[in-house]
């Protein structure tokens, strides 16, 4: 199937052709083309129609559906295929055949299956199958667009190419609009398709989709298809922010599947800094979306289980299976390898809640391995993770670290919950001032719904969860493992109140919008958190608590000026009622009174400056008054895409983060 897919991508409207029998290249009569039937004979006499002058994509669906004016300014070529009976029609100012080569002229318009075809001059050589357009050719499928200046495809050797090609993908439904059969668009919708680069659009928060790309030339040979250089942007506004420049690219289908494969590339920002990346393979499934777009190199660092600084490389993912990949990211650990020596673990033979101990490295703990697992079972969804930081056989009981996750979503009291099971193998947490906490094992399941609403110009987040787990962690108040089974019911309700509030007037952003992907939303806003939970263990032991929080939320600025133009201060006190205690250190209610504060600040054009931070106001705490949980991080902020590094001072950890914003 995905072979017929990949030839539509360019010539789907051109695929009638092969359906046209040489036999009968000069002798077409008497085709149905639904209500109205045609007779062409002698078709090797030239016909020109020089009295149709208005012919456009806005009014051909208006003058298709009027008999008259049909006879009256055009001539319909009618290509029967035997199989499946499908119509093609093509529309043109002037159209003649001279010996099996048919000629089309002036505002050229090809309609297959709701596909369109637009040309300035079209021939088609009957005899040797070969398709040659040029001129301001552009192609409608779906909400795919492409445009190029001169094609031409043999269907004999399938070989074929495109000049000046540019064009607008949808990678969310790419492979459906290649696969399916369309009803006529509106003649509207199919003038609103033919602008690439937009005026303005609308921010799709946590997805790109939306892909324009451009290349001096595309070649097809069978199957594949190859360029050697294509630049792609999200930016739909005027691509300048941001160009992923692909190298040596090649198109190639896998069942349900497209496969790209490139060289070194570049990231090319604001058109001034290049960053070279490895793109690798990447596969675009019927699923949707590309997936594991990002650079497959990264810097982070990590010191409870790396000793500090590392940097890890993505190899191409590995099909297991139909349904299931495999991604494997090895790292070398730069800052251990450095030292000669790791903090990172316990001593040998010891507890693994045992105090971590410096330690002699070799050259098999400089390399650490982190890997997924992730496909469908049925109707579920799988993910599995597991992290190993040293490939010391001896130190492999704490080196290793495993997670999973079953998890599907299914309807259960006329609402739609999150039902999921889990297993754990040497889990951190970070439990607020009584600092990292153990899970040694662990399984359970969960079953949580989460709905969001607005009344009254009042957000309400509401989250609702009920679970059960068997769990061997570290104990409250001993270093020793502890095994317990814990039942738990959790229940939250955030609002969102506006005290004096400016909505901007629309959601759509145009080429002004430097360094925001959306409008902001500016003014006071009181942010109110209502908390219950209540857990149960084997042992008879239980703890619950009631929580409640209230605080301000203030946004100054419009982020379009240079400099102090965006503030965001959020200030939120949130006090718990506890009672009772917890088996587990990991999941003990301990900070009774918390100031949640966030802030941030523009410096200079795209430098944002971002904090967030958890300060610790419980009295007999021994850690009142100092931050339980922090970030800082320094952010370069553009309309299209955001850089940032950051450090979390609490769990000494940090990296780079990058982000591409999707817009429609």
């Amino acid at each position: 199937m995905i072979p017929r897919i990949v030839k539509k991508l360019i010539f789907t409207s051109f695929l009638f052709i092969d359906f046209i029998e040489p036999s009968k290249s000069t002798d077409l009569q008497n085709l149905d083309i639904g209500p109205y039937s045609l007779n062409l004979s002698n078709s090797s006499n030239i016909k020109n129609f020089s009295d149709y002058t208005n012919l456009s994509i806005k009014n051909f669906r208006k003058n298709s559906n009027d008999k008259n004016v049909l006879d009256k300014h055009s001539e319909l070529l009618i290509a029967d295929n035997t199989e499946k009976q499908r119509e093609i029609v093509i529309q043109s100012e002037q159209q003649s055949e001279i010996n099996g080569v048919v000629f089309a002229t002036g505002n050229v318009l090809v309609e297959y299956l709701g596909k369109f075809l637009k040309a300035d001059n079209l021939i088609y050589d009957k005899t040797i199958k070969k398709i040659s357009a040029k001129g301001n050719i552009t192609l409608v499928i779906g909400d795919q667009i492409f445009k190029s200046s001169k094609l031409e495809y043999s269907f004999i050797e399938e070989r074929g190419y495109l000049l000046d090609v540019k064009g607008s993908v949808d990678t969310n439904i790419l492979i459906e609009d290649l696969s399916s059969n369309f009803s006529s668009l509106d003649s509207n919708r199919i003038e609103s398709l033919l602008e690439l680069k937009k005026k303005e659009v609308i921010n799709t928060p946590g997805k790109v989709d939306k892909w324009l790309f451009f290349a001096d030339k595309i070649t097809i040979d069978g199957e594949k298809w190859k360029s050697k250089k294509a630049v792609f942007s999200n930016d739909l506004l005027e691509s300048k922010q941001i160009k992923i420049v692909i190298n040596s690219l090649e198109v190639v289908p896998e069942k349900e599947k497209l496969r790209f494969k490139s060289s070194i590339n570049s990231l090319i920002l604001d058109e001034k800094v290049s960053i070279p990346f490895w793109v690798g393979d990447r596969t675009l499934s019927r699923a949707g979306g590309l997936t594991n777009f990002n650079n497959r190199w990264s810097i982070g660092y990590e010191n409870l289980d790396k000793d500090g600084y590392f940097i890890g490389r993505k190899f191409n993912p590995v099909d297991i299976s139909d349904n299931f990949t495999l991604d494997l990211e090895p790292q070398f650990l730069i800052q251990r390898s450095l030292k000669g020596y790791t903090k990172s673990f316990v001593k040998k033979d010891e507890s693994i809640t045992s105090e971590r101990v410096k330690r002699n490295v070799s050259f098999q703990d400089y390399i650490a391995l982190k890997s997924q697992i992730k496909g469908r079972i049925n109707s579920w969804d799988l993910k599995i993770d597991k992290n190993l930081n040293s490939f010391d056989f001896d130190k492999f009981p704490n080196a290793f670290r495993f997670k999973t996750k079953l998890s599907k979503e299914i309807n259960f009291l006329n609402s739609k919950w999150d039902k999921s099971f889990y297993g754990i193998y040497r889990e951190r947490i970070w439990n607020g001032s009584l600092g990292e906490a153990e899970i040694y094992s662990g399984y359970g399941s969960k079953l949580q719904k989460q709905k969001t609403w607005v009344v009254n110009g009042i957000k309400k987040t509401e989250n609702l969860s009920f679970g059960l787990a068997d769990i061997t962690a570290e104990a409250l108040n001993t270093k020793n493992l502890v095994t317990n089974l814990k039942g738990n019911v959790f229940y939250a309700l955030d609002q969102k109140f506006p005290i004096s509030i400016k909505e901007p007037k629309n959601k759509f952003v145009d080429i002004s919008y430097k360094y925001i992907p959306k409008p902001i939303t500016k003014g006071l806003m009181l942010n109110t958190r209502l908390e219950a939970s209540y857990s149960l263990y084997e042992d008879g032991e239980h703890q619950e608590y009631l929580g409640l929080g209230m605080g301000p939320e203030l946004t100054l600025g419009n982020l379009k000026n240079k400099t102090f133009d965006y503030t965001r201060l959020s200030l939120f006190p949130f006090y718990r009622l506890n009672s009772g205690d917890s088996a587990f250190k990991f999941d003990q209610n301990n900070d009774n009174f918390t100031l949640n504060i966030a802030f941030d600040q523009q410096l200079f054009g795209p430098v944002i400056l971002k904090t967030t931070g958890t300060l610790n106001l419980t009295n007999d705490s021994d850690n009142y008054g100092e931050f339980i949980n922090s970030k800082i991080s320094l952010n370069w902020k553009k309309r299209s895409y955001e850089l940032g590094i950051f450090y979390q001072p609490h769990n000494q950890a940090g990296g780079i983060s990058f982000n591409l914003f999707g817009f429609r």
